[in-house]
């Protein structure tokens, strides 16, 4: 398990984080959450985001992330239909 908490070493830096897809999200790292102890949000500023074929696909002012390993996906909620009268 990767030690979450040294995040908060790189705030003020530029930080590139990468994804076992290839893909990586880079930018300039100004706030982690919580501020102590293992970091589960980060912000970054002037952030972009590239495909694992290196192309910029996202730019974001302000993108805030969770830079953990992923452990799973499910559906929070169903599809919305139209509403019934």
């Amino acid at each position: 398990m990767p030690d979450y908490s040294k995040i908060h070493d790189l705030v003020s830096h530029r930080v590139c984080l990468e994804y076992d897809t290839g893909a990586r999200v880079v930018g300039m790292l100004v706030d982690c959450k919580p501020p102590s102890g293992p970091v589960e949000f980060v912000v970054l500023h002037d952030a972009k985001l590239y495909s694992a074929s290196g192309k910029v696909v996202h730019e974001a002012t302000d993108l805030t992330l969770c830079p953990n390993v992923l452990t799973g996906v499910a559906l929070d909620e169903g599809p919305r239909g139209r509403d019934v009268k």
